[in-house]
């Protein structure tokens, strides 16, 4: 049923090195992103090898990296440290369900209809969030177990630590991209901190990674209303974040693969993967840009390489939990602080002065309000003022060019007619001056809406009024059903007219 390798595109081998590769890479990120949620480090472990694996093999787009991400752990921090763990779990079960019913209502599509400032607005605000997120760990606690910013040696070192972690990461890549360069900044800086002994936290600090195999637990909570009410927000925003990253990642891929993702397959993937993970205590999750990129980059193109980057991690969490207590959490920051780099449209700052006004506004605008609310508010707010902006200058496209048969007057209109327009498609006629017969010709323009249905019947009724013969030519049948006062004045051409449905509650 299901294809492990892609068509002509990957191999066996190169599947499972490139799997390799993007397992060691998600070690790291899988617990820093644990760390923004508020949970233990080995509840990002588990989530990132559950959602691989059943990803690997349920999701739309074969290679496509999903997991454990800032952007879910960044929603779902208040719920955890107002109601603890267990509301996670079950908010996590309710976030699965939400996504399979996107896929089995077909709502991926709608990823289409994100304009491009969105998604840049979109993006900057993801590495804004995660920025921000980091400089919690620049905090310790103080005598009386308040958190307080680090002084003199610790935060030297921290800092040092942090922009050695960056340094490696930005240069490793140049000397060769075989091994992932966060990990070989994980290792150089752990193996540092702990020849010289330096003073500073661990992830073992925080707590025991030691783990087996992830074990299935019904979240300890109660079946009433109000905790429905409690995780449902959570759950929606959740769902609605996950869903939109991973077919905005799915989207990108398509483009650097030149191959088609299915998205409403991958809103069901997402969803029974966020469901089972929920049962197995993880903190739910979505597809990782980063990591995707990774895997595309290292050969890896089948649902074989996802599905090999899973096991290995799973196998790192059985058999190497010891070493992973050592790392240090400078560079987990650094690496994070290297995603927002990388994460960050920089391009966009540099094209402000050059796009038009509406889109620099847009981009602006989606990046603030994804820090001050949530990526998902972000997008629909986005969405919505780009419709309004596309709405108001269509408004202004519509024409008509004039000409005369006789005594015949012709308006060929240009443009769309919809509610946007309606009133710049009255300026357009000169009822009172306009000889006695008038054509309106609609070849060239299209009635999107029940609003334009009602400004040509409005006109007719003028010219009518006016004792003036009108005609409309080349409406299409679903126009002339709808009008009102059509009668006489329609003139059927059935070759010529044209065939659309207009958007009105009038047709079943």
């Amino acid at each position: 049923m299901y294809s492990f390798f892609a068509k002509r595109t990957t191999s066996f081998k190169a599947d499972i090195l490139s799997g390799i590769t993007v397992a060691l890479a998600l070690v790291p990120e899988a617990i820093a992103f644990a760390f923004i949620a508020g949970v233990a480090p080995l509840v990002g472990l588990y989530t990132a090898f559950i959602i691989g694996f059943i990803t690997s093999v349920l999701g739309g787009l074969p290679g496509m990296i999903s997991g454990a991400t800032g952007a879910i752990g960044v929603v779902v921090v208040s719920l955890v440290a107002t109601h603890g763990v267990e509301y996670l779990f079950a908010a996590v079960v309710l976030m699965g369900l939400i996504q399979i019913a996107a896929g089995v209502l077909r709502l991926g599509k709608f990823v289409r209809m994100i304009p491009h400032p969105v998604m840049l607005g979109f993006v900057n605000g993801l590495a804004i969030i995660i920025f921000l997120a980091q400089l919690s760990q620049f905090k310790i606690k103080n005598a009386d177990g308040i958190l307080t910013w680090m002084q003199g040696d610790k935060l030297f070192i921290m800092l040092g630590l942090c922009l050695l972690t960056m340094c490696i990461v930005h240069c490793f890549t140049k000397i060769t991209k075989a091994i992932p360069s966060p990990l070989v900044a994980i290792v150089v800086v752990t193996l540092i901190v702990h020849f010289f002994n330096l003073d500073t936290r661990t992830v073992g600090d925080l707590a025991s990674l030691k783990g087996g195999l992830p074990i299935f637990h019904i979240p300890m909570i109660s079946l009433s209303m109000e905790t429905l009410y409690i995780i449902l927000p959570y759950s929606a925003v959740m769902a609605a974040v996950g869903l939109i990253e991973s077919l905005m990642t799915m989207t990108l891929i398509d483009e650097i693969t030149e191959t088609r993702g299915k998205g409403n397959r991958e809103c069901i993937g997402q969803g029974v993967a966020n469901t089972v993970t929920g049962f197995f205590g993880g903190m739910g999750g979505c597809a990782m840009i980063g990591q995707s990129m990774i895997n595309v980059t290292s050969g890896g193109r089948g649902r074989l390489s996802s599905l090999s980057a899973s096991i290995f991690l799973l196998s790192f969490i059985l058999f190497a939990s010891g070493l992973i207590e050592l790392i240090p959490l400078a560079a987990l920051t650094g690496i994070m602080f290297m995603v927002v780099i990388g994460t960050f449209a920089w391009a966009s700052l540099r094209v402000l002065n050059k796009v038009q006004f509406t889109d620099a506004f847009i981009i602006v605008l989606v990046s603030g309000v994804t820090v001050a609310t949530d990526l998902a508010v972000a997008v629909a707010v986005g969405v919505i003022i780009s419709a309004l902006v596309f709405a108001w200058e269509s408004s202004k496209n519509i024409q008509a060019l004039v000409s005369a048969e006789g005594d015949t007057k012709i308006y060929q209109l240009v443009g769309a007619v919809f509610f946007g327009s309606t009133q710049s498609f009255n300026r357009i006629f000169d009822v009172e001056n306009d000889p006695d017969h008038i054509i309106i010709d609609f070849m060239r323009s299209r009635v999107y809406d029940h609003s334009g249905i009602e400004a040509i019947s409005n006109i007719t009724e003028k010219y009518k009024l006016a004792g003036k013969k009108l005609s409309l030519r080349h409406l299409s049948p679903d126009c002339i059903q709808l009008l009102n006062n059509a009668n006489d004045i329609i003139e059927v051409n059935v070759i010529a007219d044209p065939r659309y449905h207009v958007a009105t509650d009038k047709l079943a």
